[in-house]
């Protein structure tokens, strides 16, 4: 049985490991490693919503070790979730701000920061067999959130969707595997520069998750 979460030294992708290995020479005090799902402390069973993100940002998760956390596309997803009643706490962009997820767990398609931000087809595939078993970890698990085209589709490839089925659209909505599957726009500095994501964009699916859970 594939373990959900991939070793601190994982080897399966040789360009990331080497990056890794990399980042460990120049930064020894960050995390350089495969960054592992974001739980509540409550445990796996109270988890309802999971957000899948892309990857860990070379000085956000890659340094800190928490999804989403020390970049900025933390500051407008934390904030999101604590909105929605999804965490508690003050979001202050380190792993011990003691900031709680709440019925929610948070995670990476892709578990090791890509050079450029970038994986490549075969690493996104490859770490799949991680993102698979973390879906299926979840017994009480409603709505998926994904954030971007390819956490999307590999979310759906993970649940045995076909991609052509489920296209990637912000704020689509459609049922998928027993669940419900909700797409947003990643969260990241460049779109929200751009006008691509709006905070009111990004709000509306958070608040469709929690209209659906609250079903």
């Amino acid at each position: 049985m594939t373990p959900c979460e991939p070793s601190n030294d994982c080897p399966l992708c040789p360009r990331l490991s080497a990056f890794r290995h990399e980042w460990r020479e120049r930064e020894p005090d960050w995390f350089n490693a495969p960054v592992p799902t974001f739980l509540p402390p409550t445990g796996e069973e109270s988890v309802r919503l999971l957000i899948v993100g892309l990857a860990p940002g070379l000085r956000g998760a890659n340094r800190t070790g928490r999804p989403f956390t020390g970049d900025f596309a933390g500051n407008l997803l934390y904030s999101t979730l604590v909105r929605f009643g999804f965490a508690r706490g003050h979001y202050e962009a380190r792993p011990d701000d003691g900031l709680e997820l709440i019925d929610a767990a948070i995670t990476n398609a892709v578990r090791c920061v890509p050079p450029e931000n970038k994986p490549t087809t075969q690493e996104i595939a490859t770490c799949r067999a991680f993102l698979g078993p973390t879906l299926s970890r979840f017994p009480n698990l409603k709505v998926i959130v994904t954030l971007g085209a390819i956490a999307h589709q590999s979310t759906v490839r993970a649940l045995g969707g076909r991609v052509a089925a489920y296209p990637f659209r912000h704020g689509a909505s459609a049922p998928i595997a027993d669940l419900s599957l909700l797409s947003s726009y990643h969260c990241s500095r460049y779109n929200t520069n751009t006008g691509v994501l709006t905070e009111e964009m990004f709000l509306a699916v958070f608040r469709e998750a929690s209209r659906i859970l609250q079903q």
